[in-house]
């Protein structure tokens, strides 16, 4: 058997070998037991909301998903009873905005739903969309400007 320094690389492998940095270990935080707790607590989703946000979700995605699903099929019964001749165009046309439209359902889904837990909101979620993404656009703001203010620190 040749020794590895005689043989040809592959065209993947690197030329020499190099060697890794080590990974320094995580700076211990300075925070006691009940913040971190209490964080934790504000920062996920109480479970009355996680579960209207996955009633929605499934209803408003998995209607046209499911829809853009069974297009293919009833396209190919259509197709294979000579009914109508109906050109590949339109089945990739009709099955991709059912498939776009089943993303969008998911958006919605959380969007529209009430992040109140003892409110639950229409059943459309049209008020609840506005008040919710002003919520996201003001968290987005204001994590863009901490970093900012890291950075410059």
């Amino acid at each position: 058997m040749p020794s590895s320094k005689s043989r040809e690389n592959l065209p993947f492998e690197p030329r020499q070998k190099k060697k890794k940095p080590l990974k320094q270990p995580p700076l211990p935080r300075k925070t006691t037991e009940a913040a971190t707790t209490k964080e934790r607590q504000s920062s996920a989703i109480p479970d009355v909301v996680s579960k209207r946000m996955i009633r929605r979700m499934a209803l408003f995605s998995g209607i046209p998903t499911a829809l853009g699903m069974s297009s293919f099929f009833i396209f190919y019964w259509i197709v294979s009873h000579d009914w109508v001749k109906i050109p590949t165009y339109v089945v990739l046309a009709v099955s991709l905005g059912l498939f776009g439209l089943g993303v969008l359902g998911l958006s919605f889904g959380i969007f529209s739903t009430s992040w109140d837990e003892e409110r639950t909101g229409s059943w459309l979620g049209i008020e609840e969309i506005k008040v919710n993404f002003a919520r996201t656009t003001e968290a987005w703001k204001e994590a863009r400007k901490a970093a900012k203010e890291a950075k410059g620190n």
